[in-house]
């Protein structure tokens, strides 16, 4: 594996936890009444690189599965890093 695929590969992976924590903190705050981590905020956590956490926390905390620009959105960006890395170790 080269230095690059690494190096994308761990911050995938950094991002993609931050991703999933954010989307278990939003849950957590709404369950409180709390106040909530924008829905741009999420948004840039899975634009940055964590699609995978974040679908992966829609799916784990139930949370945002109602609104369909996330529903379809977190999914898609997820399938699109994963192929970037899998591009990106083949070439």
């Amino acid at each position: 594996m080269g230095d690059a695929v690494r190096l994308l590969l761990i911050w995938l992976g950094t991002v993609s936890v931050l991703a999933l924590l954010l989307f278990g903190w939003d849950k957590g705050m709404a369950r409180l009444g709390r106040r909530r981590i924008p829905e741009l905020a999420l948004w840039w956590a899975a634009l940055m690189g964590g699609g995978v956490g974040a679908a992966l926390g829609m799916r784990l905390f139930r949370h945002k599965i109602r609104k369909g620009a996330f529903r379809i959105g977190m999914p898609l960006l997820a399938l699109l890093q994963l192929g970037l890395l899998a591009w990106a170790a083949l070439g």
